[in-house]
């Protein structure tokens, strides 16, 4: 019997994943989140082998909580389902050690069989999102900093806040948000820490 968690902020969705899966003999839904908070402290308790991962939820978000369930328990196995298949979506949630991505157009089999090879262990992709992976690797398309997001990115490394970094570069806190989240989208990550740490780690920040 595999067991498996449910992560989407919508009910109705969840309710409709339930009733697929326990269609099949051998998987059983044992817990649902609907939000990437609630997913981390329930996947500590419950332990599945297997959690369902929705991407964009209010708060912690599905990449942000694979990434701190995954960090505390690392035999556990993410499969990203949503319906967002952009590059930077796909390779977040890749990075941040989701073992499948699929989409919500799945059927009933391959959403089953998806499961069942993600907890053998296997890595399972919805076919355009493979297409996807494959064309990026093979087609990398570099992501310049301007000098004002370096700056501005130095300075959060520096522990700045908004406001701290506003008044050293005489710029308003609206103006610094925008900067760090063209940063972000730029080093496809979703908060300041990874921000930091990926520009670093691409020799983008001294």
């Amino acid at each position: 019997m595999i067991t498996i968690m449910l992560v989407d902020d919508h009910p109705v969705v969840r309710e409709g994943l339930r009733g697929m899966l326990e269609a099949e003999a051998d998987l059983n839904v044992i817990g649902e989140a609907g939000s990437g908070d609630e997913a981390v402290a329930l996947a500590r308790v419950k332990q599945p082998d297997v959690i369902l991962m929705d991407l964009r939820m209010p708060g912690l978000d599905g990449v942000g909580a694979t990434r701190k369930i995954l960090t505390e328990t690392p035999g556990q196995r993410v499969v990203v389902l949503t319906t967002y298949e952009t590059d930077a979506d796909i390779l977040r949630a890749v990075e941040a050690g989701a073992s499948g991505y699929l989409l919500k157009d799945a059927s009933r089999a391959e959403l089953a069989g998806a499961i069942r090879a993600a907890s053998r262990g296997e890595t399972v992709l919805a076919p355009s999102v493979a297409g996807k992976l494959v064309n990026r690797v093979r087609n990398p398309v570099p992501q310049v900093l301007s000098a004002r997001e370096v700056e501005v990115l130095r300075l959060v490394a520096k522990g700045g806040t908004n406001g701290d970094i506003g008044r050293a570069l005489h710029i308003s806190e609206a103006t610094v948000k925008t900067h760090l989240l063209r940063a972000f989208n730029k080093l496809g990550v979703s908060d300041r820490t990874a921000a930091v740490t990926t520009a670093m780690s691409r020799h983008l920040l001294d």
